[in-house]
Order: C-alpha cells, then structure tokens, then sequence
C-alpha cells in the first residue's frame, strides 16, 4: 500500500460483505469498517430461507449479533440504500443523504431474483425468494390444503418445493425446460431428486411454457402453451438472480455478467473491489473462464480474500465452486465445474449414494457431482474438490472402485 488506509466502506451487509468485514479485524486492519445494508436486519445467512428457515418459520440467521459488530468496531448501517459512488471523491452516498467516505471501497451488492417475463409486481399472491422478507411471506400463506405453484427447477424451487411439502401444502412445479436441475447438475442426479420429489406428491411438470399469468385478489391463474391452467393460491418465481450492478455501472465500473474484478477481486477502479453474487471473476484453474456465482461458500470464501486484497494482499482466487443442497433426507454436493469433460466415472457409496467424477480429454479431474442421505457423499466430495484443486489426473478404474481409497489417489 502507498498510504496507510483509515477508512473502509463495505455497500451490502449479507454473508459476503459481513465476512469481509471481521475477515478485516482479523487481518490486523485498524481504520474504520462501515457496512452498509439496505434490509433493516444485521447480516444473515440466505440458505435457511428455502429450507428449516420457512419451515419452522423463525427470524433471521444473523452472522453476527450486534455486541459482536461493537466489539469488532464494525459500523453497520440498516436500511440504507447506496444510490451514487463519487470515485473522484472517494466518497458514497446514501438515499437519505449520507456521505461517506473511503479509502478503498468493497461493493458486496450481490443479486436480485429474476422476474418472470410479464409478471405481475407487488401482487400478494406472485413472489420471489431472496430476502428473510420473502420467506416470510411465504411462510404465511403456506398450509395443509393450499396449493402453491413454484416457477422454476432449480435449486431454491425445489428445496422451496420440500418445505412446502413438508408444512402440507400442495406443490405445482413448472419447468420450461425438459428436467429440473439443467444448469450445473449431471441428468443422473437430476433424474434422483425429480423421482424424489414426486415420491413425496409434487407435481412436477417439465416443458411448461407458461402463456400466462394472472391474479385475482386470492387465486392465481397460470396458463400454459398446452391450454391446461393452474390454479394456485400461491406462486414463487425462482428462475434465477441477476447481478445488483446498478451502482457500478453508474460509476462507470466494468461490467461483465456482473460488476468485472480480476483474479484478485480488484474492479476497474484500483481502489473498488467487489465480491459475492454480484461480480464475474476469471477462476485461474479453468484457464481464466469468468464465473459468476451464487453460492455461500463463494460469499465466504470472497469475502475473506475481499479483506486481505482490500490491504494489499493482492492474493488471487484459488477456491473452487461448490454446491450443496438439502431436499428431504437427500442432500446434493458438486464441487468445481463439469463443463468440458469427456468422462464420467461412478463410484457407489452404498445405501444409493454415489459419486460422479468428470474428467477431461487428458484425464484432469474437472469437477465431481453427489448425492445421497444425509452426510454420505461429504467426505467423498471434500477429497474430490482436493483431488480437483491439486489438477489429479487419477485412474479412472481406482477413482470408480470403492478398493482404492481417494486419499491414496491424492497422495499419488
């Protein structure tokens, strides 16, 4: 660093920018940490809200408590939104009027729900899911003889699918394309959770295109390109987030499927560093590929290389991508990335879970897909992401023989 830094402003207070915050206490950063959130809540932890969040219907999963912010000197502004950056100033500014000013600045802003073509704003009945606001929301209107019909087969529409199920609610779920789980999840998996899914009564119906949607004051209509019509006393949108990237490109940051930072998470501005939801980065172990993820490890892992770059650490990303999702007794693991493999090998577990490792035309360990009860593709999966990160090119009969053990293969 040219100059000492006494004055670090974090814009969005969720997993991200509050893990950049004390991931800067414990770097031995001094100067002031403001954190700026537009909800009114502290920090919390998105993850619960598909899942025992809205089905136990409890408050938010706060990062921190506020003793914990006092006593790490972080200054956590609520309910504020960040509406303009003065990069020449080095100062932003709030809706109602507040300027502050920074040093280096972290924007964590991370992504917005993406809304259904059409689709009806500030309607009770037509939601989205990002926000403990949301979920709760949600929450209220799901119960035993209620139909909820979700838009959407990823992810947060089927854990949204599960808890549904589980607190009575009877569950449409609309994909327009032909299985649930198309981007990231190998067409085995996918086929498991789907069966899954209908086992436990969800209607799940794939090449929906929906011609329409309309609301009523307590039904919804959703119209498909088949003629058939359901009717919902609820539906959920979740086909997906957009980046928050508003306020970058209105200082004129670049922006590349989201707000463009470089392998150290540095923006076009030397001292503007983004993480989170809301930046593409380039991932040094796919070649460079620039990846946009929303996923909590990524939060976590960004936020705290976020701090460490923010002092100069210049550091690039190492991490890789990895999912994970609960749905009923099953959970689902991937770790890196499968796209550009040529191989897929099986290992069984035992008890129905299995691995799926991908390989490329050399034989390099691209990325591995799991899934079973509760933690029994875990450890499996963990080795596999060292496996990847070490760039193994493993046997592909001892990697699908549970004889050789994936710690020796490591170790090779």
């Amino acid at each position: 660093m040219n100059k000492p830094l006494n004055s670090i402003v974090i814009v969005g207070a969720g997993e991200c920018g509050a893990r950049a915050a004390f991931a800067l206490r414990e770097k031995g950063y001094e100067g002031e940490i403001t954190l700026v959130g537009a909800e009114p809540h502290l920090p919390y932890e998105r993850p619960p809200l598909s899942k025992e969040g809205l089905a136990e219907g409890y408050g938010p999963k706060h990062v921190a408590d506020a003793k914990g912010y006092d006593a790490a000197r972080i200054a956590v502004i609520t309910d504020a939104i960040v509406e303009a950056i003065d990069r020449a100033a080095k100062t932003v500014r709030t809706a109602d009027g507040r300027e502050l000013c920074y040093d280096r600045l972290l924007l964590a802003t991370g992504a917005s729900p993406r809304l259904f073509p059409g689709q009806p704003l500030a309607t009770p009945q037509i939601l989205t899911l990002r926000t403990h606001a949301d979920a709760a929301a949600i929450r209220s209107k799901l119960a035993p003889g209620k139909v909820l019909a979700i838009v959407g087969g990823g992810f947060v529409g089927l854990e949204l699918a599960a808890t549904a199920r589980k607190l009575g609610a009877e569950v449409v779920l609309l994909e327009g394309l032909s299985r649930v789980l198309s981007r990231g999840v190998p067409e085995e998996i996918a086929a498991i959770v789907a069966e899954r899914h209908r086992l436990e009564g969800v209607d799940i119906r794939c090449n929906a295109a929906i011609t329409g949607i309309e609301a009523s004051a307590q039904k919804v209509n959703i119209a498909l390109a088949n003629d058939d019509v359901v009717v919902a006393d609820l539906v959920v949108v979740g086909i997906g987030a957009v980046p928050n990237t508003a306020l970058a490109e209105a200082a004129d940051l670049a922006i590349d499927n989201g707000i463009a930072v470089d392998e150290t998470l540095c923006t076009s501005d030397p001292d503007i560093f983004a993480a989170g939801d809301c930046c593409s980065f380039p991932l040094g172990h796919y070649g460079g590929r620039r990846l946009r993820l929303e996923a909590w490890r990524n939060a976590q892992d960004q936020g705290t290389l976020a701090a460490a770059n923010l002092l100069g650490a210049a550091e690039p990303i190492v991490s890789l991508p990895w999912f994970w999702s609960d749905q009923y007794d099953l959970t689902l693991q991937i770790a890196g990335l499968a796209e550009g493999a040529e191989t897929t090998v099986r290992r069984d577990l035992g008890d129905g879970a299995f691995i799926l490792f991908h390989l490329d035309a050399s034989g390099r360990l691209l990325g591995a897909s799991g899934i079973g009860k509760g933690n029994a593709v875990a450890r499996d999966i963990r080795l596999a992401e060292m496996l990847i990160a070490a760039g193994k090119r493993p046997n592909p009969q001892a990697l699908g023989s549970n004889e050789t053990k994936l710690k020796a293969l490591l170790a090779a």
